[in-house]
């Protein structure tokens, strides 16, 4: 598969998509696209890895278009009508949904939206109850890393210490990555400390310039508040919960898993004045959630919970295992409708890949 993939990727894909062909597939039921929001005008990319899963304003435009001519896009309200038992879905169902509440959702977002006059999930931490304006954590992490001096590190902050090799592109990452782990098994007062003595001994600048929610920086990597997320609201978008404070939950101690999901759900309703029905998992992948941490949204009240991985027209759909299609800077406008149709999923189980790499059902 892995041989054949660049050919399907720049060949394939695109002349199945524009012959039409994608669209005659025998795979029906219901894809989730999930976005992580829109680069801002005025936004140089700094990394692949950091920017790549938001796109732009153009791309976004494209893909709703085809979305809406060629399958039947559906609305948050009417996914959870059917997943209530009250209605029905078209036999190619696509629900939009975009993660993280990221502050280019309003601002970059939303016009394309609203002129293709599609309504979309909009899964936001609890950081969004608030009326401050903050970050994402392990974003600001990946910028202190990618912003450092070469060199190996140790840096500590209460019980945490974590040894850094910061001397290529790929080490920052892998330090990025297995940082990002460990200060998931802590609670988020403890992760701002850590950020912070990061910032001072790798001689980071703080990110007080962000306030300036006009900037393409802020948009780039500021959260929406409480003000804001009622605005996306109050024109028909439908906000669900991410977390608390994004951790990845399979590092999480039990305790702290449960909390991250069931107060993130209290504090949006309180703020919202709106039911909160349905949940994602931070980062959505094989080794982000357990089969412990896929039993917690039933229990903390959710109607529903969504993964970011696997996915397409025809793929099984847990309850609280929902898969989605993870829409990335890099993928064509082919390679995206390979992935609705339920192609790129039936060619992975022709291949004897796993679509639901845990084995998921429903909890």
């Amino acid at each position: 598969m892995r041989i054949v993939s660049p050919l399907l990727k720049n060949a394939v894909y695109p002349f199945l998509s524009k012959s039409g062909v994608l669209r005659h597939l025998p795979a029906q039921g219901l894809a989730v696209v999930t976005y992580h929001g829109v680069l801002p005008e005025g936004y140089t990319p700094i990394d692949p890895a950091l920017d790549g899963n938001l796109i732009t304003a153009e791309s976004l435009q494209r893909q709703l278009h085809l979305l809406k001519k060629h399958y039947d896009v559906i609305s948050p309200d009417d996914f959870l009508a059917w997943r209530e038992g009250k209605g029905s879905l078209p036999r190619r169902a696509v629900l939009v949904t975009c993660d993280d509440g990221l502050l280019n959702c309003l601002t970059d977002m939303l016009p394309v939206l609203r002129r293709e006059e599609v309504r979309c999930l909009f899964f936001v931490t609890g950081a969004s109850a608030g009326d401050l304006p903050t970050t994402l954590w392990y974003e600001d992490l990946s910028r202190i890393f990618l912003g450092a001096a070469n060199g190996t590190y140790a840096i500590s902050y209460g019980t945490v210490t974590i040894e850094l090799e910061l001397n290529s592109p790929e080490s920052r990452r892998a330090s990025w990555w297995s940082s990002l782990k460990r200060l998931s098994q802590v609670g988020g007062e403890v992760r701002k400390g850590f950020l912070l003595e990061a910032r001072s001994r790798l001689g980071i600048n703080s990110d007080s310039h962000l306030e300036r929610r006009d900037s393409a920086l802020s948009r780039r990597f500021g959260l929406l508040t409480a003000t804001e997320l009622n605005e996306l609201s109050a024109v028909g978008m439908t906000i669900g919960a991410h977390t608390m404070t994004h951790p990845m939950l399979s590092q999480a101690p039990s305790e702290l898993a449960y909390m991250e999901i069931a107060e993130s759900r209290a504090r949006l309703q309180d703020v919202l004045k709106k039911p909160v029905w349905a949940f994602a998992y931070p980062f959505g992948n094989p080794q982000s959630v357990t089969s412990k941490v896929l039993t917690m949204p039933k229990q903390a009240g959710f109607t529903a919970a969504f993964l970011n991985c696997g996915g397409g027209l025809g793929t099984p759909l847990p309850k609280f295992a929902l898969p989605r299609l993870h829409v990335t800077s890099s993928m064509s406008l082919g390679e995206f409708e390979a992935h609705v149709s339920g192609l790129y999923a039936w060619l992975q189980r022709a291949s004897h890949q796993k679509t639901q790499p845990l084995g998921l059902v429903e909890a």
